[in-house]
């Protein structure tokens, strides 16, 4: 069964409304979509896809928050892998923010691709910038849903990676910042061999709010989910303590009465 849980708040103008990752398996992506690479050259969707399975990320690289975790969790996911970027799939980031400038997309490549650590896959990350368009319909394709506050100048966004086929068609979701490697494996082995998804999977989805300058502090995003886990965590030791306690009293009931039988 698919269990969904969405982080957010109902508050009135709260620029986190109508933000989300909608599944759309099987749906096409706009393999003709321009965007600019991370040397400044304008390079179509399909090109980077190159005919291999890719895993599609849509973040923004001045993001304060979501995105580098969205990123650092692809990177840890990817680092256990025997899979290569370049050889066996792609990695394709595209910026949801129209004015981040390629040389913004050349350093973020950069840095995430030193993290992984494996020479000779530079080939196959590909961070990409682009016009309102280009963004708006890649996003609607793949179902995702974010907002820009003005007055922070900051995006609210959802955080997860998808697995597009090399036909450019929306394979598989996975959601939040943590993605099992043997889970991915299985996702771009299935979709170089053209397969769907059944379902979007069990889904904890993260949306990235706002940073605050004013008090220097996050609200919603990772904070909402570590709120969240710090709440089932207490619920699930209160009733272990519950359990052993209850087993206590029920142990010492039959000690006291077995002491009565001759």
């Amino acid at each position: 069964m698919e269990m969904m849980l969405v982080l957010a708040v109902a508050l009135q103008g709260d620029p986190s409304a109508g933000v989300g990752l909608d599944a759309r398996l099987n749906e096409p992506v706009p393999m003709g979509a321009v965007f600019t690479n991370d040397v400044g050259r304008v390079v179509r969707l399909e090109e980077c896809l190159d005919g291999k399975p890719t895993l599609l990320v849509l973040v923004y690289y001045r993001c304060p928050m979501l995105c580098g975790e969205v990123l650092d969790g692809l990177v840890r996911s990817l680092r256990a892998l025997p899979l290569r970027p370049g050889r066996d799939f792609n990695v394709v980031a595209v910026s949801i923010d129209p004015r981040e400038p390629w040389d913004l997309a050349y350093l973020k490549k950069e840095a995430v691709v030193r993290r992984y650590g494996r020479a000779g896959s530079e080939g196959g990350w590909h961070f990409l910038v682009g016009g309102e368009g280009s963004i708006r319909t890649l996003a609607q394709a793949v179902g995702f849903r974010y907002r820009y506050d003005e007055r922070t100048r900051q995006y609210a966004h959802a955080g997860g990676v998808m697995v597009i086929t090399p036909e450019g068609r929306v394979a598989r979701y996975f959601y939040g910042i943590d993605y099992p490697p043997r889970d991915v494996r299985l996702g771009l082995v299935e979709a170089a061999q053209g397969k769907i998804a059944a379902s979007a999977g069990d889904r904890v989805l993260l949306l990235c709010f706002r940073y605050d300058p004013a008090t220097g502090r996050y609200s919603l995003a990772i904070w909402q989910a570590v709120r969240l886990g710090g709440i089932v965590t207490l619920a699930v030791l209160g009733g272990l303590v519950f359990f052993l306690r209850r087993r206590g009293r029920d142990s010492r009931f039959v000690i006291r009465n077995s002491s009565h039988v001759v």
